[in-house]
C-alpha cells in the first residue's frame, strides 16, 4: 500500500507536505448505458480529515466529499445508483 501524499517516507509522524494542492477537478462518469457526458466537480481542501488522517475535499456546497491520494479520489459517502464508481480521477488545479 502506498503512503498517503502528506506523509514523508521513513517517518512515523503525519507531516504535511507544502506542495499538496488545495483544490482538484474530480471527473465523474456519466450513468452507464445512457451516453451522458462526463461531469467535472471542483473540490477544495477542508479542515476535516478522515480517520487515517487524509484531508477531506468537498465541493462548494459541501455535499460531494472525497479523500484524494495521488490522482485518485474516493467518495466518502456511498455512491447512489447501480454501477456508480468508487474510484475517480482527480487532477490538481493551480
Amino acid at each position: 500500500m502506498c503512503a498517503p501524499p502528506w506523509q514523508v517516507p521513513g517517518r512515523s509522524g503525519e507531516e504535511l507536505r507544502t506542495d499538496t494542492p488545495s483544490r482538484y477537478a474530480v471527473t465523474l462518469p456519466g450513468v452507464p448505458g445512457r451516453h451522458n457526458p462526463l461531469e467535472v466537480v471542483v473540490v477544495h481542501a477542508t479542515d476535516e480529515v478522515t480517520a487515517d488522517g487524509t484531508t477531506v475535499y468537498a465541493d462548494k456546497a459541501g455535499t460531494f466529499r472525497v479523500e484524494i491520494n495521488g490522482e485518485t479520489a474516493r467518495p466518502l459517502a456511498e455512491p447512489t445508483g447501480q454501477g456508480r464508481p468508487t474510484c475517480l480521477h482527480a487532477t490538481p488545479l493551480p
